[in-house]
């Protein structure tokens, strides 16, 4: 059977493509070829070239190994620190709890 490329927003897209940027960008910082990376992170050489393209069809596995092999494996758990959104949902939600609370006593 013929897999099929994942659906992909236009905006999703234009991300992978810049992270596939940043991350050729930090290898010829480094010097590092292709080769060594793909040697390094256990991929073929059309993997790492898939991942400085931003495919959204290399698995999220195989962008942490490559990263690491660059150098820059702890750069993934920067992802979704700063959850902004994330944190005033939590923050509205704790201070409805605390109103009702403060309201049955």
């Amino acid at each position: 059977m013929k897999r099929h490329a994942p659906l992909i927003m236009p905006k999703t897209k234009r991300m992978l493509t810049q992270v596939g940027e940043q991350i050729k960008l930090a290898r010829l910082r480094r010097h590092y070829s292709v080769e060594l990376i793909a040697e390094r992170a256990g991929v073929s050489r059309t993997t790492v070239w898939k991942v400085e393209k931003g495919d959204p069809g290399v698995a999220f596995g195989i962008y942490a190994k490559v990263l690491t092999a660059i150098g820059l494996g702890e750069d993934i758990l920067l992802l979704a620190k700063d959850d902004l959104l994330g944190h005033a949902l939590q923050d509205a939600e704790l201070l409805r709890k605390a109103e009702r609370n403060n309201e049955d006593i």
